[in-house]
């Protein structure tokens, strides 16, 4: 079950976190993956990795906010079976406390980069007889998170974008889901922590684990084996969902 044998996929932000995790399991059950990354040298290790196992890989420098390199990319790789909208950025701030070059910023990355990957991608799987696209969203889409003003913003785009793509592409045989994940467990909350509470991170660590139910955070293995499912053969009766992967956040935090 959930082989991807013979299948392209295209990760972005495959480096690092819950893309390299993607990445691994990805490769692990036989799809030849690509990494899309702001600077290739960012997915070495992680192409060392499924490489070092007998898996394929490649890594692509990409700015995925610029639709020309993006294009490119897309266009070098050829078919492509399965896209997964992974890269992103956070931003902490309100709506009177986040800056317009800092919205932006959140915006070209976390929305119009996924827009133009789907732009890319799309088309290729058009050719291919279909394909599987699964978005990164947040529960931020789904609840209010405090101070998340843009990051919020974001993710609702990406989550209305996945139904508007399944609904568009369903006669492509082009499925398309998203993934709302809670707090997961990965180096930029360990650097999130130390630079902004320093000294405290114990502490902050533990207070951010106990926000879900569950009492603890998410594991990035833990997202990859749901996107797994997602982006399989299995799941070919799937679209135009989102799942909540988040210890009970959304439900039961009440």
């Amino acid at each position: 079950m959930f082989s991807l044998q013979n299948k392209i996929a295209v990760i972005t932000g495959g480096g690092s976190g819950i893309g390299r995790s993607i990445s691994v399991l990805f490769a692990k059950q036989g799809a030849t993956v690509h990494i899309l990354e702001l600077s290739e040298e960012n997915s070495v290790a992680t192409i060392e990795e499924i490489v070092a196992v007998g898996g394929k890989a490649f890594g692509h420098s990409c700015n995925v906010a610029n639709q020309q390199e993006v294009i490119n990319v897309f266009d070098k790789i050829g078919n492509v079976d399965i896209l997964v909208n992974n890269a992103g950025i956070a931003h902490i701030g309100k709506a009177d406390t986040t800056s317009e070059a800092d919205f932006n910023k959140v915006f070209d990355v976390n929305v119009k980069g996924a827009y133009n990957c789907l732009f890319a991608a799309i088309p290729h799987m058009k050719n291919n007889g279909g394909g599987a696209i699964l978005n990164m969203a947040s529960i931020a889409a789904l609840v209010g998170i405090t101070d998340r003003f843009a990051y919020s913003m974001s993710k609702g785009a990406v989550y209305a974008m996945t139904l508007s793509v399944a609904r568009d592409y369903i006669q492509d045989k082009i499925r398309c889901n998203s993934i709302s994940p809670a707090r997961v467990h990965t180096p930029f909350v360990d650097g999130f922590i130390a630079k902004n509470y320093a000294g405290q991170e114990e502490l902050i660590f533990d207070k951010l684990s106990k926000s879900q139910p569950i009492g603890r955070m998410g594991a990035p293995d833990e997202i990859a084996a749901l996107a797994l499912y997602l982006c399989s053969d299995e799941a070919g009766f799937v679209t135009g969902c989102d799942y909540p992967i988040d210890g009970g956040f959304v439900k039961l935090n009440n």
